[in-house]
């Protein structure tokens, strides 16, 4: 099947990957079009939702605790479980896998006292429900700010370099946060190309503030800016989460050559049954088993693999569909 998408679209999403808040001038400047152009193809895209622009936060900065769960639910189920898990504002991604018996969602928790509410109460006693598996993320090696399209993006090295934003200064220390970060971050995470005027009036801060202030919490880890994409842009529109034992002395060197792969869009270490957790993303079945027989397979520290193929996604990234 022809794809709607070109290879302009695909060279603007790879730019807006590298800087997710550039100019359209500087963009089209780059890509050699007009300002013009690229603000129409923006529009196109981001009406249709193939590309969205958006403010993440990294819970882990704050003293949270971020959860993958897997629930096993009666076959008639799983898609009311699942609208009603993607409706919690404490998700971001919720997903039908095991051929349409499994939710799968991420999960945000404050502290270990939610965490104990959330496995011990809360899920347990939904009805409909026959058993949840709770993986606690330990180290992320792959995922955040760290998009798939850095992997197969169309520009080229010198592109690359023209767009790519001055490096972010870590600055270590607890984070606090007032009303003011709160509703920063919540419009953030519905555009994350929402302008310094526009998120002023949102705070009721300055512009001036709203600048320092994202800065701040970038430097912090708080924030961080990503895209969120149609995967058919890029011709990967299978999604496969792989759930890998792999023995403890080289869960490291593992799972930063899993986080290497072109095909993986996110990999973590986890507590739980196993103790790596990827998500694949390939063309077709028929990639997805090139991908195991071969990149997987060359892995010799993993001891079991579990692959759960999604077949619907109910929310992503914080937004439900």
């Amino acid at each position: 099947m022809e794809s709607d998408y070109d290879e302009l679209d695909r060279r603007l999403v790879h730019a807006l990957q590298i800087d997710p808040r550039a100019a359209f001038s500087t963009i089209a400047d780059v890509l050699d079009v007009s300002d013009r152009t690229i603000a129409r193809r923006y529009a196109r895209l981001r009406s249709t939702g193939a590309v969205r622009v958006l403010g993440g936060v990294d819970p882990t900065a704050l003293g949270a605790v971020h959860w993958f769960l897997r629930v096993r639910c009666a076959p008639d189920a799983a898609v009311p479980v699942a609208e009603a898990l993607a409706r919690r504002p404490d998700t971001s991604w919720v997903n039908l896998s095991a051929g349409g018996t499994e939710v799968t969602c991420t999960v945000r928790t404050e502290n270990e006292a939610d965490s104990e509410a959330l496995l011990l109460s809360t899920l347990p006693r939904t009805r409909r429900v026959e058993g949840v598996t709770a993986h606690s993320v330990l180290h992320a090696f792959y995922g955040g700010s760290d998009s798939l399209v850095a992997k197969v993006g169309t520009l080229d090295e010198e592109a690359i370099e023209r767009l790519r934003p001055p490096p972010i200064a870590h600055r270590p220390g607890p984070v606090h946060l007032d009303d003011g970060d709160r509703k920063l971050l919540a419009a953030l995470a519905i555009d994350g190309r929402t302008g310094f005027e526009r998120l002023a009036a949102v705070t009721g801060w300055s512009p001036t503030t709203v600048r320092r202030r994202m800065r701040e919490l970038r430097e912090h880890g708080v924030l961080y800016l990503d895209i969120d994409i149609d995967g058919a842009l890029f011709g990967s529109t299978s999604r496969t989460l792989l759930w890998l034992s792999v023995t403890p002395a080289h869960l490291e060197e593992t799972g930063a050559a899993l986080a290497e792969h072109p095909e993986v869009a996110f990999a973590a270490a986890t507590t739980g049954p196993t103790n790596l957790y990827a998500t694949a993303v390939c063309a077709n079945q028929r990639e997805l088993y090139r991908y195991l027989t071969t990149r997987v397979a060359a892995l010799p520290a993993i001891t079991h693999i579990e692959t759960a193929p999604v077949i619907r996604t109910v929310k992503q990234a914080g937004h439900q569909r």
